[in-house]
């Protein structure tokens, strides 16, 4: 599942397309949003059409988008931005069908995992030679994973706006009426559950930890938890890919929820659980601990489920030794429309290249996020490696607003990005009924589950030629 880190929806978005709602995008520009209007000559003038641009709901960021694209424009006069303002960035029938009809924007947003239907498709504009240092100067500075999900073989057909790893989110203020204490949470299996059982002893409708199991957001935390142990989703061979998680650390994932939903009762009995319904129990108090990237908080759980934003922190995945091997990683990108003129992909690098990619600017903007009134301070988008991280966490630290040090264990842990699997999708709706039946049934046979959906996996695998 591919979360969104974009600049506003990061989470809602990319966790709806995993959930597949069939939400309807709203969308208002100027131009169809498959227009290629003005489209010019290298030294003409040029329009392009660019969508996930927050909607007026948004009240800050929609007035700080508006902001961006005219001094963009204004630096760039021979430029027109035309956006498109949609929430959620996107639903997947309707880019299914967009794709289909060839009326993609210019610039169009994508998930990390949309590469291959985007390329099957056919719409997708090859900027291998357009991208260099000089069009975007902090190239060679983003994390190697999130410019790997936008590249096939050796051709670059995007460039990622975010990324993120997955941590443990922790309710600080039940921590500490538990008698545990909030700047050490939890890093292994063994003392989630002791730390689980605390919490739920507080009563009053109180679990100490949650999961999902179904809408495939059960299948995608499971394969964020096999990360951290050190297991494998599916095994990468020229032969064909196979499933890997049949494994001890798959074993032991499913067995330590077991342990908590049924002999310690540290879980909830209400499962079959769909994103959306963790944050709400933890803005509610309700909830001590789950899995999430840091966006989890300050864009769902404090703004949409009025969670109080100082009562929630974050620690590493557990893990069998307290260090996680690595964590389950996505994020979001732009692509360019195969109908696109040079002139046009010229211009949407160099507009996506100033408002996601340039640490000062556009969503790197903290200084005026501050004076907005957003919350400054969290860790993420884990986007830049070297040079532009040091900037991006200078400036970040400058304008933080939040308590930072609420989330120093996950940050120092830096955690390995570990990018999602093949057909990831497939694969985890087939995992969703494994972490239900763990969930909801007090005599689950862990190995017996395991070795059915490893089956029915390999059986996809195959069908797509992966």
């Amino acid at each position: 599942m591919t979360k969104q880190l974009q600049r506003w929806t990061r989470t809602i978005t990319a966790i709806t397309a995993a959930m597949g709602l069939g939400l309807a995008a709203s969308a208002c520009s100027s131009a169809s949003s498959g227009a290629a209007s003005g489209n010019g000559g290298d030294g003409g003038h040029v329009t392009i059409s660019i969508d996930c641009a927050p909607p007026a709901s948004r009240v800050a960021l929609h007035k700080e988008w508006q902001e961006d694209v005219a001094a963009f424009e204004k630096q760039n006069p021979n430029i027109t931005v035309d956006s498109i303002y949609t929430s959620p960035c996107e639903v997947p029938a309707t880019f299914t069908a967009m794709l289909r009809a060839g009326t993609e924007p210019n610039v169009f947003y994508t998930y990390f995992t949309d590469l291959d239907q985007v390329l099957d498709a056919g719409q997708a504009a090859d900027i291998t030679p357009y991208v260099n240092t000089t069009t975007v100067p902090e190239l060679h500075d983003i994390v190697p994973s999130a410019m790997a999900a936008v590249t096939a073989g050796k051709t670059l057909y995007g460039l990622p706006t975010s990324n993120y790893t997955q941590g443990l989110v922790i309710n600080r203020k039940l921590f500490t009426e538990a008698g545990l204490n909030p700047n050490q949470p939890p890093t292994t299996w063994a003392a989630v559950e002791k730390d689980a059982k605390a919490i739920t002893a507080l009563g009053h409708g109180i679990y100490g930890y949650g999961d999902y199991s179904a809408g495939n957001n059960g299948g995608w935390h499971f394969s964020s938890e096999m990360d951290a142990m050190g297991g494998k989703m599916v095994n990468v061979a020229n032969s064909g890919d196979t499933a890997a998680f049949d494994s001890p650390q798959g074993k032991a994932v499913l067995q330590a929820l077991h342990t908590m939903r049924f002999t310690d009762h540290s879980m909830s009995s209400t499962q079959q659980l769909e994103w959306g319904a963790l944050q709400q129990q933890m803005a509610a108090g309700k909830l001590g601990m789950y899995i999430a990237a840091p966006d989890d908080i300050y864009q769902v759980i404090v703004p949409q489920d009025g969670g109080n934003i100082n009562d929630y922190g974050m620690g590493v995945l557990p893990s069998a030794s307290g260090t996680p091997a690595g964590s389950l990683s996505g994020g979001n990108d732009y692509m360019f429309a195969k109908r696109d003129t040079p002139a046009q992909i010229r211009a949407g690098i160099k507009f996506v290249n100033f408002e996601d990619l340039t640490p000062g600017k556009g969503q790197f903007d903290f200084t005026r996020q501050k004076a907005d009134g957003e919350p400054v301070g969290f860790p993420e988008p884990e986007l830049f490696d070297g040079a532009a991280n040091q900037q991006y966490q200078k400036l970040l630290n400058a304008s933080a607003t939040i308590h930072t040090s609420y989330y120093s264990t996950f940050l120092d842990a830096n955690e390995t990005p570990m990018g999602e699997p093949p057909d990831a999708q497939a694969v985890y709706k087939t995992l969703d009924p494994v972490m239900l039946s763990v969930l909801t049934d007090p005599n689950a046979n862990i190995s017996q589950l395991l070795s059915t959906a490893a089956s029915q996996v390999n059986q996809i695998l195959a069908n797509s030629g992966s």
